[in-house]
């Protein structure tokens, strides 16, 4: 396996040539319903949209990161909140709610050294902000994330460009 340089350049094109959704018609209504699910206004779509962001940081993938950090500028959060997103543990910029969704975030994605990912102290905490539909959409926008983080990280789409159309 060949390591690129960190000092060299990143191609303005995507690496797929071809949009996904057009190789594989089934993945537009896949993303469609779970967008529609995530936005089911159980959980603040701005609270979706932090912990998207958080999901894209933990997968180190820019096209994420700057897709989700897009929408919540979009969506009036303030400059704070989005850079605060990657230290969010000792950030004063969010609400115990906002806090729990990012502890679960990093919890479902980050490999545990000490046993279970989400422990049911985590689980407890994160129920005491949520109703069981919010929990369940937090779940849901956790895994919409990381099946999105598959594409992105293989094809990579060129970061910046519309969410419509990162393949133009």
């Amino acid at each position: 396996m060949t390591i690129r340089p960190i000092t060299a350049e990143v191609p303005p094109r995507p690496r797929m040539t071809e949009d996904p959704t057009q190789l594989v018609p089934e993945l537009a209504e896949v993303s469609a319903a779970l967008f529609k699910a995530t936005g089911n206004h159980s959980v603040p779509r701005s609270t979706i949209s932090l912990v998207q962001l958080r999901a894209g940081q933990l997968a180190g993938n820019t096209y994420l990161t700057v897709l989700h950090t897009g929408f919540l500028r979009k969506a009036g959060e303030s400059e704070d909140r989005i850079t605060s997103v990657a230290s969010w543990q000792d950030s004063p910029h969010f609400t115990p709610a906002e806090r729990a969704a990012l502890a679960l975030v990093d919890a479902a994605l980050l490999p545990s050294p000490h046993g279970e990912r989400v422990p049911d102290a985590l689980y407890a905490e994160v129920a005491g902000h949520y109703e069981e539909k919010a929990l369940a959409t937090l779940m849901i926008a956790i895994g919409q994330v990381n099946f999105f983080t598959a594409i992105a990280v293989i094809a990579k789409p060129v970061p910046g460009r519309a969410f419509t159309d990162p393949w133009a």
